[in-house]
C-alpha cells in the first residue's frame, strides 16, 4: 500500500500546478500526446474474444497498436514488428491466444504465454507485455514502465516487492493491487484511468 501521507503530499504538489488535475487546461497538450480513449477504442474493436478467429489480423493489430503507442519507446516498436514478421503459424497463434487469455480468461496463463513468445526474440520486456492490457482495461490493468515503477517503489519505501527487469506475474499482480488501492486515496481528478494516475506518480516521484 502506498503511504497515504506521502501520497497526499504528492497530490498537493501536483494540484498546485494543475488545480483541476487531468482536467486542467494545462494538461491538454499531454492528453493529446497520450490519447488513452482512442487507444482503448482500438483495443476493444480488435481484441474481443472473437479475434482468435483471425490470427494474422489480430497479430497485425497488436503490432499496429504498439506502433501507435506514445508509451512504447522507439527502440521497442521495430523489435515487436520484427517478432510478428518472423513468427511461424503456431507461435503467432500462441501469441494471439495468450493475449486474449490475459484479456478475457486466465490472466496468469496469458501473461506467461505472452512472455514465452516475446522471449523468442529476446524482447520479453515489461512495456511490451503490459501495454495492450493497459489500453484494453485502463481502469484495472497497469502499464509497467521500469523507471517509473522503480521511482514509485523507492519513494514510498515499498520493500515487499522488488522490481526486476525480467517480468513476473507475481510482481505484476501485487503492483497492480497497490496502484488500484492507492487510487481511492486521491482526488478523483487524478484518476481518470490507471495510465493517468501512474503518470501523476511519474511526474511527482522522479528525482
Amino acid at each position: 500500500m502506498l503511504d497515504p501521507i506521502k501520497l497526499q503530499h504528492l497530490q498537493q504538489i501536483f494540484l498546485l500546478d494543475y488545480p483541476q488535475g487531468f482536467n486542467d487546461i494545462k494538461m491538454q497538450p499531454i492528453a493529446k500526446k497520450h490519447p488513452i480513449g482512442k487507444m482503448t477504442d482500438f483495443a476493444h474493436a480488435n481484441f474481443s474474444p472473437s479475434a482468435a478467429g483471425n490470427v494474422h489480423l489480430c497479430a497485425q493489430n497488436m503490432q499496429k497498436l504498439i506502433s501507435r503507442s506514445s508509451m512504447i519507446s522507439m527502440f521497442e516498436k521495430p523489435k515487436f514488428k520484427g517478432l510478428i514478421q518472423v513468427l511461424n503459424e503456431y507461435d503467432k497463434a500462441y501469441l494471439v491466444d495468450s493475449l486474449l487469455e490475459f484479456l478475457h480468461g486466465n490472466q496468469q496463463r496469458g501473461f506467461e504465454g505472452l512472455m514465452q513468445v516475446l522471449a523468442m526474440e529476446r524482447i520479453a520486456k515489461w512495456s511490451l507485455l503490459t501495454i495492450i492490457p493497459a489500453y484494453y482495461s485502463p481502469h484495472d490493468e497497469v502499464f509497467i514502465k521500469p523507471t517509473t515503477v522503480k521511482n514509485i517503489l523507492k519513494y514510498f519505501d515499498i520493500t515487499e516487492i522488488t522490481y526486476k527487469p525480467t517480468p513476473s506475474w507475481a510482481f505484476y499482480q501485487r503492483y497492480r493491487e497497490i496502484i488500484n488501492q492507492a487510487k481511492s486515496q486521491v482526488n478523483p481528478s487524478l484518476t481518470p484511468n490507471n495510465p493517468a494516475f501512474c503518470g501523476f506518480l511519474m511526474m511527482t516521484t522522479k528525482p
